[in-house]
Formats: C-alpha cells, structure tokens, sequence
C-alpha cells in the first residue's frame, strides 16, 4: 500500500500510522493507537521490574578470637539473611600477631560453613587473603 493511501486510512479510522521496521524493503508500518501501545509496554516494563528478584550480599565479620555465643549470634543472623534469599559473606579478620594463626580463621570459617549447611551452599571455598580470609555462602534453592 502506498504512502498516501495508508495515512488517508489511518486518518479515517481515527488511529496513527506507525514505522514497525524502516530496514525492509519497502518499509513496514502499521495502523495503531500509538498512545495505548507506549502506555501498555511501559506497564509490561514496570510488571517484570515489579517480579525482578534482586539478590544482595550481606557480610558477617568476625575475628579469629570471637566467643561461642557470639558466633552463634551472627550465625542466627546469616541464616535469617540465606532463608530471606540473600547472599552471605563471612570474613575474619586478623591483626596484629593474630596473622601467625591464619589457619584459626579457616577453622571458624569452615565451622560457619558446616552450621549452615541446611540452607546454604558454598559459592567460594574458605581461603586467606592477607589480613582477611573469607567464604561467600549463597542460598539453597
């Protein structure tokens, strides 16, 4: 259909005259309510916005000398943290002379692992990185 005939249509029935694709060969258009078709692509936008799950990350620090009643305080937390869908990074950090002992934060770190076991899995293995070590925890699906 030619230019003119499709703007006389488009005119006629009340509705515009779109540009669906210029690369083709003639070009293709289309008749539309071209208010309606931005008002509901933007809602279909704002829907998948609105069922996007958005994962964080939490951290936990600790160090190598933190009590049992502490640990099982950050413990609690980080398991709230992985049922609510949430990643978890737990680092400990060391100063001082406590960087002979890093060994001792592997130990803690891997026993945060094994209580967590149950609603977690492990995203990155416990490891030492200078004055820090860590392991991220993410959620059981």
């Amino acid at each position: 259909m030619d230019l003119s005939s499709a703007l006389a249509l488009s005119e006629e029935r009340g509705l515009d005259l779109v540009e669906v694709s210029d690369k083709s060969d003639p070009p293709v258009c289309r008749i539309m309510d071209y208010g309606k078709f931005k008002y509901q692509s933007s809602k279909k936008l704002h829907d998948a916005k609105k069922k996007q799950i958005i994962i964080k990350i939490k951290e936990i620090k600790l160090r190598p000398k933190t009590e049992n009643h502490d640990f099982m305080f950050k413990l609690k937390n980080a398991r709230g943290f992985l049922i609510g869908g949430n990643k978890v990074k737990v680092t400990v950090q060391f100063r001082g002379r406590e960087m002979a002992h890093t060994h001792l934060g592997i130990v803690l770190l891997n026993r945060f692992v094994t209580e967590t076991e149950d609603v977690s899995i492990v995203e990155l293995k416990p490891h030492a990185d200078g004055r820090t070590a860590q392991v991220i925890l993410a959620p059981k699906k």
